[in-house]
């Protein structure tokens, strides 16, 4: 569970007070997630999100998540909506966390996504791109491939304990990628989180997008490179190529990948596998001590690292040049 920080009933209810939802009623920590404090809470109004958020995420950052979610819902993507409260302002404060309330999207995530679902994600993926175009804010990607080295600085002495030779598995990728990383790709507001728990359906239509907390401004085709690591790779870490083709295609219906992305997507799958597995080998050697939180298995992102580096062109992917 993604629990971090502990909220009384006390301090929540003075806390709703100030937004103009009426009274607490219940509320409850949410499972799903790995850095930020979720709670489901209930008032006399309805359901809402609260998030508290945790050292990963910095204060600053948050005007630029918060403001995307209201621009995107205002060009008509469905995505949670901040709640104002009493004062006007969107972000309060709790529990010695900066916290804000979220609208309740309706909907459910896809435990074992279809080539459908995985469709309705690239066209949705590809709104979303399209709509953040004119969003007047910007936030640099953090967790890209300039952050990365510095990241695995902090657990390198660690890693072979994971997994036998990680160490050396993962400083050779670094030089690899740190030496071909594309440039100059078609660029602008990303996800850069869509898993499959950040995407809502209901009845196997694609409800909405949530969790917008590691938003920024990237390649378009980066985030395609992520969903394609979250969403076709099947249990036994196979890949499967009809998912991709499906979600290639959902994405090009929209929006049309031009050549230099098709030519990429090996590279920045690899990069996309290689980020996943660092931040989830730091996340693994250092969850703090009493915190609900299960903390994913980096060696998944190891696997799938490794089908990439396979990887010649992009029609390993499903998709014709």
């Amino acid at each position: 569970m993604a629990v971090y920080t502990e909220v009384t009933d006390e301090q929540l209810s003075a806390f709703i007070d100030t937004y103009p939802i009426g009274q607490l009623l219940s509320f409850k920590g949410i499972a799903e997630g790995v850095e930020n404090s979720n709670f489901l809470v209930h008032t006399e109004t309805g359901y809402f999100i609260l998030t508290l958020y945790e050292k990963r995420v910095a204060p600053e950052d948050l005007p630029f998540f918060l403001g995307l979610m209201g621009h995107l819902a205002e060009r008509g993507l469905n995505c949670p909506i901040p709640v104002e409260n009493k004062s006007g302002g969107v972000l309060g404060e709790l529990a010695g966390r900066p916290a804000a309330l979220i609208s309740f999207l309706d909907g459910m995530w896809v435990k074992r996504p279809a080539a459908a679902h995985c469709a309705a994600l690239g066209e949705a993926m590809a709104q979303f791109h399209l709509a953040g175009q004119d969003f007047e804010l910007s936030r640099p990607n953090t967790l890209s491939v300039g952050g990365w080295r510095p990241l695995f600085a902090q657990c390198k002495d660690q890693a072979d304990s994971v997994y036998p030779g990680l160490s050396d598995i993962i400083t050779a990728e670094l030089e690899t990628i740190e030496k071909h990383w594309p440039k100059n790709l078609p660029s602008g507001v990303i996800h850069a989180d869509l898993f499959p728990d950040n995407v809502f359906f209901l009845n196997d239509r694609l409800s909405g997008l949530i969790d917008f907390y590691f938003a920024c401004n990237d390649a378009f085709a980066y985030d395609i490179a992520i969903c394609l690591n979250a969403w076709c790779f099947e249990t036994d870490l196979s890949f499967n190529v009809t998912k991709a083709r499906a979600l290639l295609n959902g994405y090009a219906s929209v929006r049309a990948l031009e050549p230099a992305e098709y030519n990429a997507l090996p590279l920045l799958a690899r990069g996309s596998a290689l980020r996943f597995l660092l931040t989830r080998l730091y996340d693994w050697l250092s969850v703090p001590d009493g915190a609900l939180v299960t903390p994913k298995d980096p060696v998944e992102y190891l696997k799938k690292l490794r089908f990439h580096q396979s990887v010649e062109t992009a029609t390993a992917y499903g998709l014709e040049a």
